[in-house]
């Protein structure tokens, strides 16, 4: 990766949560790129030989290789559940393991230590019984599966969405990990549906003209998806908390990470991505927020807005990037009128954000 990119430590941070169980599907993109450069890749296993296992497919089409992923792990899980059943038959010990099993196995927490008491016990039996050999040659799957799907702003907001957004739509227990860096970063920075309004940009040379597309809000709306915005280097425990109540739920989840990019022009310099995830929320430019369907269920407010009213100037923030100061030198009058009309969309965007997070129900009915 470049360094300082905004975009590896999420995938370093979700590995080192979920990287025994993990299923990736990665969007061609910049994480394509540094997660795969043939024929290295920085993806690796743990002291028992368990990590990640990683496929790449297209801008266009993602999210559906995702979803034949959760598929076809769904398919083999059902599989091993009726192996599972069939050896409550079985000897005291066995039996007892594969009920254990049984009323664990959708568990993050529990399965995996009740697989691997499943697992001893059907290794005594593998040569005499078939389904107990078939435990064993899918032991694989005794731990619950953690299916995630990979890819930037241009994948999610842009050329795969109509994708993203049936995947989402279906219900299935998928993770979506969004690298929102605002443009097409691995093609050299050109303008997407992510990048802000006033934004230089390759197809955005005097400014981007209207505002950033609100991916967290349009798939708020449905009420059952998990949805999250996040920024390591301003909250790291809201991030942490995020990743760990999207992988719990039972359901399609989509987390929106920021993340700053080379193509940005930090004018404090590519070490400070982090403390410059910190400015973009205390300015207001990004707002951090959780979303979680299981609250509405009790009767609770399902968003929680995890970001304070903006303490720095906003401006004072564009200011420190080249994709805005940029616009100020070469078109001064322009920029004064779209940063204007950036400035104010933070500030509706999270006033709406607010009030909907006080609302008892949060708006949903």
């Amino acid at each position: 990766a470049c360094p300082g990119c905004g975009e590896s430590p999420y995938a370093k941070l979700v590995t080192q949560l979920f990287g025994d169980r993990m299923i990736v599907a990665n969007a061609t993109g910049c994480s394509m790129i540094w997660g795969c450069s043939a024929p290295s890749t920085p993806y690796t296993v743990n002291k028992d030989g368990r990590g990640p296992a990683w496929a790449n497919s297209l801008f266009e089409d993602n999210a559906e290789f995702g979803y034949g992923m959760a598929t076809a792990v769904n398919a083999r899980r059902n599989e091993l559940k009726t192996a599972v059943e069939a050896l409550k038959e079985s000897d005291q010990e066995t039996a007892a393991a594969a009920e254990k099993w049984l009323s664990v196995m959708n568990d993050s927490d529990k399965a995996a230590s009740a697989g691997e008491a499943l697992l001893e016990s059907c290794k005594k039996l593998a040569e005499t019984d078939t389904n107990a050999a078939y435990v064993v040659n899918n032991s694989d799957l005794l731990s619950k599966p953690s299916i995630w799907l990979f890819g930037g702003d241009g994948w999610a907001y842009d050329i795969g969405y109509g994708g993203l957004d049936h995947v989402l739509a279906s219900g299935e227990n998928v993770n979506v990990l969004v690298f929102d860096t605002e443009v097409y970063s691995n093609t050299g920075g050109q303008s997407s549906k992510a990048t802000p309004v006033g934004a230089v940009a390759k197809f955005a040379a005097s400014g981007k003209k209207v505002k950033k597309k609100d991916l967290a809000q349009i798939a708020m709306a449905y009420g059952y998806i998990y949805v999250a915005q996040i920024a390591m280097g301003a909250n790291p425990a809201q991030t942490l908390k995020a990743l760990k109540e999207a992988e719990s739920y039972d359901g399609p989840s989509l987390i929106i990470a920021y993340a700053p990019c080379i193509n940005h022009g930090v004018k404090a310099g590519m070490n400070k991505s982090m403390p410059e995830m910190r400015n973009a929320v205390r300015s207001g430019y990004w707002n951090l927020l959780r979303y979680d369907p299981r609250l509405a269920e009790q009767g609770k407010n399902p968003l929680m807005l995890d970001s304070s009213k903006p303490t720095d100037n906003y401006q004072d923030f564009l200011m420190g990037e080249v994709r805005y100061n940029s616009l100020k030198l070469r078109f001064p009058e322009q920029a004064e009128e779209l940063f204007k009309r950036g400035e104010e969309a933070a500030s509706e965007r999270f006033e709406a954000l607010h009030h909907r997070a006080m609302d008892k129900k949060g708006g949903n009915e």
